[in-house]
């Protein structure tokens, strides 16, 4: 006798992999409401497993632990770092426990795989020094060089996510309150005070050199591009790398950069770690914690610098 899971997956045998695929996507974006980032990675992954397992005539959907086994250690051998595997590792066990819940198979094949150990790194600080030497090597006399600086000012200030900086809209900014409103992660909303360098540079690229790049066009994001539009990470990323070299600032950069000094620097002032949390828009405490870390290696070489005994 056939069980309900065989029933289920005879129903929609018209259905193809690649739709069920898509099926689970759009179900954990509604539940979780996930950011386009993390949905594009989660297809990634499950469209690689379904295309190697199709080549040994195995469909996805009814894969076992020796398939998905294989699979991930073929990736190894080809030179997926753990970091990478954890990720699809945790890519497949969603998208099985989906085909529990919705009665598509009644066994999980992840259940008795375990994750790879993963080393947690620590993000690589900027130094204050470092920090005052970036935001002061765009040239401001120029409009989009203006921007720029008031980019990079409100990014240290606030520790926005480069996505959250490149998407702002003028409506987010609360002048009189000098507050941002900002949507992240799972749709979660938090209130980031701006400081008074950040509130500066954005009210005068506002009163000029926004006008000045935008000419008649009209845009609601804050910091547009020529052509009106939003820019893309790509573009900032590359922003970044031209003023850190500018600035003579040797360390390995990365999008998060400032987002990390931000977190870094107010522990190192004595912020609170729950207010840091708030601020950086994280649901779980331990993805902060990670901060504590860097401040206390900080800590250290100070003490080893200037302490007589050090």
């Amino acid at each position: 006798m056939a069980t309900t899971a065989q029933k289920k997956l005879a129903k929609n045998e018209a259905m193809s992999s690649e739709e069920l695929i898509d099926r689970f996507l759009d179900a954990i974006w509604m539940e979780r409401g996930l950011s386009v980032n993390t949905l594009g990675a989660y297809r990634a992954d499950l469209m690689a497993l379904n295309k190697d397992l199709a080549k040994l005539g195995v469909v996805v959907e009814v894969a076992e632990k020796s398939d998905l086994l294989d699979f991930i250690a073929c990736r190894v051998e080809g030179g997926s770092k753990p970091r990478s595997t954890a990720r699809q590792l945790s890519s497949f066990r969603r998208f099985y426990r989906y085909l529990m819940r919705e009665g598509y198979r009644t066994t999980d094949p992840t259940a008795d795989i375990e994750m790879p150990r993963i080393g947690r790194s620590l993000p690589k600080t900027l130094t204050e020094d470092e920090v005052d030497a970036l935001l002061q090597a765009p040239n401001t006399d120029e409009p989009l060089g203006h921007r720029d600086r008031a980019m990079l000012e409100l990014l240290y200030a606030t520790g926005l996510r480069v996505s959250e900086l490149i998407s702002l809209r003028q409506s987010q900014v609360n002048f009189n309150q000098g507050v941002l409103r900002i949507i992240g992660k799972g749709d979660r909303e938090r209130l980031i005070p701006l400081g008074e360098e950040s509130l500066h540079w954005l009210k005068e690229f506002l009163e000029g050199p926004r006008m000045e790049i935008l000419l008649e066009r009209q845009t609601e994001y804050m910091f547009p591009t020529r052509r009106g539009n939003s820019m893309t990470r790509q573009a900032f990323w590359h922003i970044i790398k031209r003023y850190a070299q500018k600035a003579g600032v040797e360390k390995k950069m990365s999008p998060h950069s400032l987002r990390h000094a931000f977190a870094t620097h107010l522990l190192n002032h004595g912020a609170d770690l729950r207010v840091v949390q708030l601020l950086l828009g994280h649901s779980d405490l331990s993805t902060t914690q990670i901060y504590t870390h860097v401040a206390r290696e900080r800590l250290k070489d100070l003490h080893g610098q200037h302490h007589p005994r050090g």
